[in-house]
Order: structure tokens, then C-alpha cells, then sequence
């Protein structure tokens, strides 16, 4: 607003005019209703990560024309490690937010190891994944912005979004759940202590990022395993593997996909990806 919001040179987390609205059932009500008290248009949204850089919740961002499916597949690859997570449509209906809840905070950097795990896993077996549909995970930082709260996600369930179908969690077949409440009373909230051994036997297995980045010896969860080179050994890949695969050099280097199992496809994907470890450092703190 003219003469109260002075964005960009004072930032939210600095403005002195700001008021925050306590999270009350009265507040739920207009979310669920799409109208506040006066009439006006509502809708509630989410910084996920507190003050203290834990969250209660994961969600991950798909978008593009193979969100439906490739959020399914994430949902599957979930359900393989004993994870439960929900599948929301977005408010627009163009995407669609996996949701992970925990049992209490956990560290932000530690539910984006988790999604990161997930993903690699995912994309193991549908390789086209981390490429296309998937946009991004909230919280979208390990640590909290300088000056700032972090991205805000929208929450569930809006009147209005719902009366076209979206902001619902739909169930395998991509359809909405009858009853949303029911639905949501069978989400399992993920216990810490199982979140903690996913990723440390992930990280033991070099599976926390989706391409190969040889981990710094502080964050090695167990150095002493680790060879001299510091580079964890590949598991073999799953699938039929061809005798000889055809290249084409131009602009950029070509590999036909047609013939290639997942676990090669995606393997391939990883050893062309170029990482800048200074690039990951500044992301783990936007």
C-alpha cells in the first residue's frame, strides 16, 4: 500500500509498519471460506521455516505438463521408503505440491536432504524427472535470508480454488479425495528419528543430490568410510545396458534416449552435469 509499504527499500523483515495475524480458528475459517469478516477476499499462506531454521513440513513443486505424473511417481518413491506424503493440485491447476509432514521441527536442511534423496531416487527410475516438471522444494533454503522469511507457499484447501476443482489432494488416479478431511486423517506424520536414518544412509551412499558432488570433509556423516579418493563408489546400474550407444556432436552433445534403461539415462544425466560448489553454499542461504 502507497505510503505504508516502502518494498524495495525497506525489507518486510525491517518494516516498521508490518502486523502479523495470529493463526486462530477464526483465521482458518476465512481460509476455508475465501472471505474474511469484512467480505473482503482471504487467503492463508505459509513461510515455512521458523525462526530457528526448522520447519514442520516439507513440500515439493511441480509444474509443466508432467506434473501429474511425475509428482505420482515422487509420491511412489515415498511410499517405498515408508514416507507418507499427500499430493495437492496448485492453485492454478497447472501443478501440483507433495507434501511431507513431520511429527515435530526438524531442521530445514535436513527435510531438503530428505527431498533431495527422494528425488535422486525418483529420477532412477523416471530420468526425465528433475529436468522438466520439478520446480522447487519449500522451505527453498537450509538457512533463514538475511532480512527475510524465506517463500511463502499457500495453504490447502481456499473456497474459492476449490470450487474450481484445485487446491484439493487428489488421490492415484489424479481425482479428488470425496471427503478432504478423511483423507488428510490417514496422513502419517513422519517421525524425526526415521527422517534422520533415510538420509544418513543416504548420505553413506552418496544419494543425497541428485547429480555427483563430492562431499567436503565436514559434511561427510562418516569420513573414515569414504576411499582416498573422497568419491563414493556408484551402485551398479539396474536394466539392460546396450552394446554401444550413438553420440552426435553439434551445438551441444546428442544421446538418443529411446533405447536406454532409466538407471542409464539418469546415470548419463549425472556425469554431464557440472556443479559449482560455491553455487550450492549460496543456495543453501538465499
Amino acid at each position: 500500500m502507497r505510503g505504508i509499504c516502502e518494498k524495495p527499500r525497506v525489507k518486510c523483515a525491517e518494516c516498521p509498519n508490518r502486523q502479523f495475524l495470529p493463526v486462530t480458528d477464526e483465521v482458518i475459517r476465512w481460509h476455508l471460506t475465501g472471505r474474511d469478516d469484512a467480505g473482503q477476499p482471504f487467503v492463508a499462506g505459509v513461510y515455512p521455516m521458523l525462526l530457528d531454521e526448522t520447519c514442520f513440513f516439507l513440500a515439493v513443486d511441480f509444474d509443466k505438463s508432467g506434473w501429474l505424473e511425475d509428482s505420482t511417481a515422487f509420491i511412489e518413491t515415498c511410499r517405498r521408503m515408508d514416507l507418507s506424503a499427500a499430493l495437492e493440485r496448485s492453485r492454478s491447476g497447472r501443478g501440483g505440491h507433495v507434501w511431507l509432514f513431520f511429527e515435530e521441527a526438524v531442521p530445514a536442511a535436513l527435510a531438503r536432504k530428505l527431498g533431495s534423496y527422494i528425488l535422486t531416487e525418483t529420477m532412477e527410475r523416471r530420468p526425465d524427472i528433475g529436468f522438466d516438471s520439478y520446480d522447487r522444494f519449500f522451505p527453498n533454503q537450509d538457512t533463514l535470508p538475511h532480512g527475510g522469511f524465506g517463500n511463502l507457499i499457500a495453504l490447502p484447501l481456499q473456497k474459492h480454488r476449490r470450487g474450481d476443482g484445485n487446491s484439493v489432494f487428489l488421490d492415484d488416479q489424479g481425482l479428488p479425495h470425496p471427503d478432504q478431511w478423511a483423507f488428510l486423517s490417514t496422513i502419517r506424520r513422519i517421525r524425526r528419528a526415521h527422517l534422520e536414518h533415510v538420509v544418513r544412509e543416504a548420505e553413506r551412499r552418496g544419494r543425497v543430490l541428485g547429480v555427483n558432488l563430492p562431499l567436503a570433509e565436514d559434511d561427510d556423516p562418516a569420513p573414515w568410510t569414504a576411499p582416498p579418493s573422497r568419491r563414493r563408489k556408484e551402485l551398479p546400474i539396474a536394466g539392460d545396458l546396450p552394446q554401444s550407444v550413438e553420440l552426435v556432436l553439434g551445438n551441444e552433445i546428442y544421446i538418443g534416449k529411446a533405447d536406454l534403461a532409466p538407471g542409464l539415462r539418469n546415470r548419463l544425466l549425472r556425469v554431464a552435469a557440472f556443479q559449482n560448489p560455491e553455487f550450492y553454499k549460496a543456495q543453501a542461504m538465499r
